[in-house]
């Protein structure tokens, strides 16, 4: 996959292949976050290409597991649960420990190829380039499993990875990016010396620690905004009734007088 882009721009007509690839580049650069919606016609636009393309690459995303669409409302970035979240670390763990399990070497051209990676990612670090640092840091696994050489696994850690990204972006990890830095440095360490073991001990370890790190927010209230826009409104306390004006006391009224008969 090419390196991302920091802009939307794209010059000439893309391919449904292309842009699945870059919506998959901008998940992975946190651009895109979980629940963003991907409407059709802004899409075309972006991409000159028709809205029938553009639902090709979306479909293609659907299947992968990355977008997922509503009849009525449309095509969204999904928003993992916490349970799709272990899931997608699980299949992490089965994936890339098995791939360096598997691994007989790691010739020089390897070697040197993960360490031009891990400077881009340093380089990253350095620049406080929040997008490219986020995109290098996930495809580290990716170009791992292309240098150890097998493409189709590449390709399934690809939307794993923008799958633990969005999870992170959701969850809030508090996993620090020059953490996973280091670890990647120590990772390809391994490798190069030829210590497959310890190299499954780290990655194991660094896959553990991101995992850990994620915030186990309590499930979302999907009717919190409407609960909340129905609550009952203050209206304050009663005010007292009003006092009665003050008035002089009256006197007891007098009988009238009466005038004298006549004596008898």
């Amino acid at each position: 996959m090419a390196a991302w882009h920091a802009t939307c721009e794209w010059h000439g007509v893309a391919t449904s292949s292309e842009i699945a690839d870059r919506i998959v580049e901008s998940i992975l650069a946190q651009r895109l976050s979980p629940g963003t919606r991907l409407g059709e016609a802004q899409l075309a636009a972006i991409f000159n290409v028709s809205r029938t393309v553009v639902r090709e690459a979306l479909t293609r995303l659907s299947e992968r597991g990355v977008v997922t669409v509503n009849a009525r409302r449309g095509w969204y970035v999904i928003e993992p649960s916490l349970v799709e979240a272990q899931e997608a670390f699980a299949a992490r763990r089965v994936i890339e420990l098995g791939l360096i399990r598997h691994v007989a070497q790691v010739d020089a051209s390897t070697v040197r190829k993960l360490k031009a990676h891990l400077a881009r990612e340093r380089q990253a670090l350095r620049a406080e380039d929040v997008g490219a640092r986020s995109y290098l840091l996930g495809d580290f696994h990716v170009c791992l499993a292309e240098c150890i050489g097998n493409g189709l696994l590449a390709d399934t850690l690809r939307d794993l990875t923008a799958r633990t990204t969005l999870i992170s972006m959701l969850y809030q990890s508090s996993h620090d990016a020059q953490e996973s830095c280091d670890d990647h440095v120590q990772i390809v360490a391994a490798l190069e010396k030829g210590d497959f073991a310890a190299a499954e001990t780290l990655m194991s370890t660094h896959i553990g620690n991101v995992e850990s790190g994620l915030k186990r927010a309590p499930a979302q209230d999907a009717l919190a905004h409407l609960r909340d826009a129905l609550a009952p409104v203050a209206k304050g306390a009663a005010a007292p009734p009003a006092a009665a004006p003050s008035t002089p006391p009256r006197s007891a009224p007098r009988s009238p007088r009466r005038s004298p008969g006549p004596t008898r």
